[in-house]
């Protein structure tokens, strides 16, 4: 398939880089990342990918971890592209394909649309937990049984706070956690143990700072907090 296939995205954007492009991007660093698990860094066309969406912030922006950065993943922007959403999410669900699971379950708001694109993929159901006077919550009529085995999946990750809280849920109604599966971890040296394998489409080193050790340079900045409340 060529270009005319992502007709919904900017002009300019389906000129620099087709549909065939993108899904050989996301192949190639699926394939790599098989390959060696904790890969350095995001292949260029995977990361020219999030540049040319959007999806790619720079700036001062402070994150759900409470850190900050010059630089955001703005995962919504990316995934607003159903056909880009669905390439990258299926190529995540199948460094998920080898774990026993029924259910996928993902932390609203940034880590809805992965998880169903992940459980579509995989032909398992997907639920989601919200936040409910300012902790993630099982809402909305969603059951999780004892011994019911899972995969958590989110959009980004740098400490895994959400994550954290969502196996915590689930492993306090008796299920079962077998993976954690990301899009993106910008964790970097500090991984985030979830007491399950883990495992991401793309990693990234980003530098993050403690709101009291800001260099410099960012400090002038005005911050901004791009990610969900």
């Amino acid at each position: 398939m060529g270009a005319r296939a992502f007709c919904s995205l900017p002009p300019a954007f389906c000129r620099r880089l087709s549909q065939k492009r993108v899904v050989e991007a996301v192949r190639q660093h699926a394939g790599q990342s098989e390959q060696n698990a904790r890969a350095p860094q995001m292949s260029e066309d995977l990361l020219a990918l999030f540049r040319q969406t959007g999806a790619l912030l720079d700036g001062h922006f402070i994150l759900r971890s409470g850190l900050h950065s010059r630089q955001y993943f703005q995962c919504a922007i990316l995934l607003q592209h159903t056909e880009i959403a669905a390439q990258v999410c299926g190529s995540l669900a199948d460094k998920l394909r080898d774990f026993d699971c029924s259910t996928v379950i993902s932390p609203a708001l940034g880590g809805i649309i992965v998880g169903q694109e992940v459980g579509r993929s995989l032909g398992k159901r997907h639920i989601f937990i919200e936040k409910e006077d300012g902790k993630l919550v099982l809402r909305r009529g969603f059951q999780i049984s004892s011994e019911e085995k899972f995969i958590v999946v989110e959009d980004v990750v740098t400490r895994g706070g959400r994550v954290q809280e969502t196996i915590d849920i689930v492993r306090a109604r008796g299920g079962i956690v077998q993976a954690v599966g990301v899009i993106v971890d910008r964790s970097g040296n500090t991984k985030p143990n979830f007491g399950c394998p883990f495992v991401s489409l793309a990693e990234m080193n980003v530098e993050t700072f403690p709101a009291d050790n800001l260099p410099l340079d960012l400090a002038k900045i005005p911050p901004v907090k791009p990610g969900s409340k």
